[in-house]
């Protein structure tokens, strides 16, 4: 495997396990805010994260690769309102899926036809993922100040499977 890819996808195994720890820090200030819905939705988003980091982990294992764990930093966020929180989330999406094209990027240019079959998931989960987040965050935007209309949302979110 071309030594840059590599690097970057060992570097990607970190910043999905940050995803991780980042919707955990979410999910624990909503329940600190009695958002049990929200704090579902975050805990689920966290395990979906976890589980891309381990689709990269196996990847590179399958392909003979040396896995390099790197220190996972300790999530930052703005602890504000709904809508600032989901403004985070799509923002932290967006940087996940430059990263993904990153990592496109240099299977293309490197040929590595294996590592690009591989990548096409996460292209096509990443616009899944920001259509979510987005659409969170315009109903939350819609609603406003209205604390009727959270609890709606709230209740939706506690449904995801």
């Amino acid at each position: 495997m071309n030594e840059k890819l590599l690097e970057e996808m060992n570097v990607q195994i970190n910043k999905e396990l940050y995803s991780a720890y980042l919707y955990l820090a979410m999910a624990a200030h909503f329940e600190e805010n009695n958002l049990g819905g929200f704090a579902h939705w975050m805990k689920k988003q966290a395990g979906e994260e976890t589980e891309h980091a381990m689709k990269f982990f196996e990847f590179l294992t399958e392909m003979g690769q040396k896995i390099s764990l790197m220190a996972i930093d300790t999530p930052v966020f703005d602890a504000g309102n709904p809508v600032r929180i989901f403004e985070q989330v799509l923002e932290h999406e967006v940087f996940v899926t430059n990263r993904i094209h990153l990592l496109y990027d240099l299977a293309l240019s490197s040929k590595e036809y294996a590592s690009e079959v591989f990548l096409q998931w996460f292209v096509n989960e990443q616009v899944e993922e920001e259509k979510n987040a987005t659409e969170i965050l315009q109903s939350l935007r819609m609603v406003g100040d209205s604390g009727n209309a959270l609890f709606v949302i709230d209740r939706q979110l506690a449904a995801r499977d």
